[in-house]
């Protein structure tokens, strides 16, 4: 099966909690998984060459995590276009700010405008009708690697 690398940025352990649920599911699918609480460009440039699942919360006014936010931006800063780089997005978010979604969504614009595959659409979760963010990922999650296994 697929090799997928986990990039997540989180502030109050949603998003890792969501990653974790995804790599239990990904590697009962048979694919093979790493999560990446600190993300680095070394192991992007390793799994661009594959399958690529971003999971990050929102903080501030749109804000991506500092957990993700340096890579985010030597992404923007340093590689230019990634045509091979197929991924997914999973973004967390609360609606009643105004910037819903927005690290997720930057990300998303991000790697569209690099040229990137998205897998599927991006998933976005909203805090306030979902507290409980793995009861609407996971379902999610086991479409997303039955597409990646169509794929692959």
């Amino acid at each position: 099966m697929a090799q997928v690398g986990i990039f997540l940025g989180t502030v109050y352990g949603n998003s890792l909690l969501v990653a974790e649920k995804a790599q239990n599911i990904l590697n009962e699918q048979g694919h093979e998984v790493k999560v990446f609480e600190e993300g680095i460009l070394d192991a992007w440039l390793i799994y661009r060459q594959y399958y690529v699942l971003v999971i990050t919360s929102t903080t501030g006014q749109g804000d991506l995590p500092a957990s993700i936010s340096p890579l985010f931006y030597t992404i923007r800063d340093q590689l230019g276009n990634q045509p091979e780089l197929r991924y997914g997005l999973i973004a967390l978010g609360d609606s009643s700010y105004d910037n819903f979604c927005g690290a997720g969504r930057a990300f998303d614009a991000l790697l569209q405008e690099q040229g990137a595959t998205r897998i599927g659409k991006m998933l976005e979760i909203d805090a306030i009708q979902h507290p409980e963010p793995e009861v609407i990922s996971c379902p999610w999650v086991e479409q997303w690697g039955r597409l990646v296994e169509q794929e692959y």
